[in-house]
């Protein structure tokens, strides 16, 4: 089992910036592709980020790509997400979740965090 725990949400007006950062504990941290994902309101969730497991490779929803930087700390089982030139539109609440396949697909993570609430005003 892992644990993820969401942190760093909050309001911010559009073309600032937020860092979310999600701690994990339980089993190895490294062993597990992480992402992040969003639900706005009324929404399906969403694909944002995720850094592979083997190698650090990231890969980016368009909407996001160019703004956004997954990173992670395995030392200290962390996964982050530097969000800048924040729109209206990134309003939602983010996910953090680690799985063995991860990917672009939500069914490929095993593990989710309750979420933390990102609201850009404008």
């Amino acid at each position: 089992q892992v644990r993820l725990v969401e942190s760093g949400g909050g309001l911010v007006q559009a073309g600032g910036s937020l860092r979310l950062s999600c701690a994990a504990s339980g089993r190895t941290f490294s062993d597990y592709t992480a992402g992040w994902f969003r639900q706005a309101p009324g929404k399906e969730r969403e694909f944002v980020a995720r850094i592979r497991k083997s190698d650090g490779f990231t890969n980016y929803a368009d909407s996001v790509k160019g703004r956004f930087t997954i990173s992670r700390d395995n030392a200290k089982n962390a996964v982050y997400l530097q969000m800048s030139s924040l729109k209206p539109e990134d309003t939602a609440v983010y996910y953090c979740a680690a799985g063995f396949l991860g990917g672009l697909q939500l069914t490929g993570y095993d593990y989710w965090g309750r979420g933390t609430q990102v609201t850009v005003s404008s």
